[in-house]
């Protein structure tokens, strides 16, 4: 995801030009975003974005905003997270991997993986979830496992799933099996593959 592809899904939100002058705001006085951001969604809409699937108004308007930081300023993307509700702290880790953070923003990832909001979890595992060490990223794959969500949402998944994401994958279908429980058949579908690859 870019900035250019998030403004062209953002032509026709509510009010284009409180998004233009928040952007404009936000690149001279890097504060001004602790006051535009919550009220990103009253300003833009919370709707859907077709040409994003996935992605509300609310999420692309707020990223943007991250992305117009003056560099050295994205420091500011820790505490709008920190303080915010649901849907302000989805797009901060959405907006990630388009900041020049290298690994700092590593600890939101871990507090979002914590929460038991299934958006948040999504969020955590996209592009920027390379940072994660393999251990926090294989529980990660099996917390969305466990909340059912989807694994489409992984970046990386296939380059990155190994053999003790399997041994992990194939204790937990052994564990729902005798519970008289089924896996979710993406989940199933990884560890066939996965599987075959080792075998």
């Amino acid at each position: 995801m870019t900035p250019d592809q998030l403004r062209a899904a953002l032509r026709e939100v509510p009010d284009p030009e409180w998004l233009e002058a928040a952007l404009r705001q936000v690149a001279v006085d890097p504060t001004a975003i602790e006051r535009l951001f919550p009220g990103v969604g009253r300003r833009c809409g919370r709707g859907p974005l077709p040409e994003l699937p996935g992605w509300t108004a609310d999420d692309a308007a707020r990223v943007l905003l991250l992305t117009a930081l003056p560099s050295g300023q994205a420091a500011h993307a820790e505490a709008l997270y920190r303080q915010g509700d649901a849907a302000e702290k989805r797009a901060v880790l959405r907006a990630l991997p388009l900041l020049p953070i290298g690994a700092a923003g590593v600890p939101l990832l871990h507090d979002a993986i914590r929460t038991n909001d299934t958006r948040l979890v999504a969020a955590a595992l996209g592009p920027y979830a390379g940072h994660l060490d393999p251990a926090s990223w294989r529980q990660a794959v099996l917390k969305c496992v466990f909340m059912d969500v989807p694994l489409a949402v992984v970046a990386d998944l296939d380059q990155r799933a190994d053999g003790e994401l399997a041994a992990m994958l194939a204790g937990l279908a052994a564990e729902r099996q005798a519970a008289g429980r089924s896996m979710p058949a993406d989940a199933t579908g990884l560890l066939d593959q996965l599987t075959a690859r080792e075998a």
